[in-house]
């Protein structure tokens, strides 16, 4: 523990002081809990989970909203998700803060002390499992967030809904999960339904700001699942049997026209991506069947019954060609993440207030994809980057690599980003509208 307070009080030496800033008392509460917050990070870090299995994580997260005497805390939402309640001392909105949980099948290569060493059975494979999106540090941010207005909530107007996501990487196949579970579960029913959601993400870029934008951030997903069927045969005489190895082979390369060659590239970015091919099990058997897993990415979802068409297509034609048969089916549909204008713009002024006119930049849309999509088709949402990236260092390894890491100290943009967005709407009175916005 002596190293580890240690290690934590060095990095936090390399904080800078904003142009602007928030409330002196906030900007002390976030001071004090910075080193705790540092700490829970460390330690999920070295604790991951995957999707719908984040026990430990939802457990030490209820212990600690808990000893905050929330309101209420509630667990085992959609598995293993956990939602807490604080209500204000005077009357106000409803707003909801968003933090993910699970983890990566990813085997980790940052050498910290606290490196995750865990291993689980993943898609059938021995696999490492690792933070390697940074859900671990929103989950942080999320507890200190949660301990800095607790300790203010008799000057708070409204109320918080803290939600501990499980499963945003998606839920094991054939298993519901994520935010729309947590929907489907009555999360947003009246009276709880707030009137905005907020929720922010580790990204590598620079640290000391947030990176975001109206309207379309994020795009819309789903898995794709192929399943070309052959005949099996001896490897030495592939002319007897029917090869579903090579058929994927050119199906994978197929696949790749669609984007590149059938779509207008600026009008309408599509991604299709193959992150899965299993099939044989000897080097001298033609199997019978092989097994490709991908995601498509679209930012129009007009375009999505297109797009299935499209791969449907040239899987099916592909095989049949060769005398295979390709099933193609679609799984877990995210739609695309909007950031509803006013509601952005709002929350965009709250943090240069609290941080300073250059720590918001707008950027282009990301063929990325989350299913903070769901809860912000629900109710208007602002979702926003944070920067994770050490000072000068501008080409770090990227979300979902093994070499993934955090420079720590930036964990308390994040936070201070989060609390200015809340303050912002807990400290306008119930019935009164700042801005005309929602």
């Amino acid at each position: 523990m002596k190293r580890l307070a240690l290690s934590i009080a060095v990095a936090l030496t390399a904080l800078t002081t904003p142009a602007h800033a928030l409330p002196a008392e906030i900007e002390q509460a976030v001071t004090a809990v910075t080193p705790r917050m540092i700490a829970w990070r460390r330690d999920i870090h070295q604790h991951p989970e995957l999707g719908n299995r984040e026990t430990r994580t939802a457990a030490l997260v209820a212990r600690h909203l808990r000893s905050l005497r929330l309101d209420e805390v509630r667990t085992g939402v959609a598995r293993t998700g956990v939602v807490g309640i604080l209500r204000g001392g005077r009357p106000g909105p409803i707003i909801a803060l968003r933090a993910d949980m699970d983890a990566l099948p990813v085997t980790e290569q940052v050498d910290v002390p606290f490196k995750s060493t865990v291993r689980t059975t993943y898609n059938g494979q021995d696999v490492g499992v690792m933070h390697a999106c940074g859900h671990d540090t929103h989950v942080a941010i999320m507890m200190a967030a949660a301990e800095v207005l607790a300790r203010r909530r008799a000057e708070l107007a409204g109320t918080v809904m803290f939600i501990f996501q499980p499963a945003e990487e998606g839920p094991p196949f054939g298993e519901e999960g994520g935010a729309e579970l947590m929907l489907k579960e009555g999360l947003f029913n009246p009276p709880m339904r707030p009137e905005a959601v907020f929720a922010l993400h580790a990204t590598n870029r620079e640290s000391g700001r947030i990176y975001t934008r109206t309207e379309g951030l994020l795009a819309g997903s789903e898995r794709i699942r192929i399943l070309v069927k052959g005949r099996q045969t001896h490897a030495a005489r592939p002319h007897e049997g029917i090869d579903p190895i090579t058929i994927a082979g050119q199906i994978l390369t197929g696949l790749q026209t669609i984007p590149s060659r059938q779509m207008n590239a600026v009008e309408q970015p599509v991604v299709i991506s193959i992150g899965r091919i299993n099939g044989g099990i000897r080097h001298n058997i033609i199997p019978p069947e092989v097994e490709m897993m991908g995601t498509m990415r679209v930012l129009d979802e007009g375009i999505r019954d297109d797009i299935h068409a499209r791969i449907t297509r040239m899987a099916s034609e592909i095989a049949a060609a060769s005398g295979a048969e390709a099933e193609v089916s679609f799984h877990e549909p995210n739609p695309v993440t909007v950031n509803e204008r006013v509601a952005t713009r709002r929350g965009m002024q709250a943090v240069r207030a609290a941080l300073g006119d250059d720590a918001v930049v707008e950027i282009p849309p990301i063929m990325g994809a989350e299913d903070f999509s769901f809860f912000a088709r629900e109710v208007p949402g602002f979702f926003f980057f944070f920067g994770v990236n050490a000072p000068g260092v501008a080409d770090a390894p990227p979300n979902h690599s093994p070499l993934f890491s955090v420079y720590e100290p930036g964990l308390q943009t994040g936070l201070k980003a989060m609390l200015a967005v809340a303050l912002d709407r807990l400290s306008v009175p119930a019935g009164a509208a700042a801005s005309g916005t929602p």
